[in-house]
């Protein structure tokens, strides 16, 4: 699987973004989608998580209620719609892939259980 990430840019605080990543491949379905991010400085976080189906989802807890995370399945296509953006918010946000599911003891939150990443893109909010 490959993934691309892309729609990440400069926006005032409180300003919104939508990012997309597409996969290649026939079988997006089977993959469980995250994203996360790596301010500079600091380490790779989990920012959020969605199931195969799109059933599930899951959020960090600096960005419930702001982010929104979803899949269009026939489009091989996951978002990350990001509101009310903080300047903490600014990263560089990647989009990971896992084929089969991550739900045991939190898994998806954890880089390491994911195959494939994508290239990253940067986002970067202005206060």
């Amino acid at each position: 699987v490959q993934l691309q990430a892309y729609g990440g840019g400069l926006v005032q605080a409180g300003g919104s973004l939508r990012l997309s990543c597409a996969a290649s491949g026939r079988t997006f379905s089977l993959y469980f989608m995250g994203w996360f991010r790596q301010a500079p400085g600091k380490e790779r976080e989990f920012v959020a998580a969605i199931s195969g189906s799109g059933d599930s989802t899951y959020y960090t807890d600096s960005v419930k209620g702001r982010f929104t995370i979803s899949r269009d399945n026939a489009k091989n296509t996951v978002y990350l719609q990001m509101n009310s953006l903080k300047p903490e918010d600014t990263a560089v946000y990647y989009c990971a892939a896992n084929r089969g599911t991550l739900y045991r003891g939190r898994a998806y939150a954890r880089g390491s259980e994911y195959e494939y990443w994508g290239q990253g893109t940067l986002v970067t909010v202005s206060s």
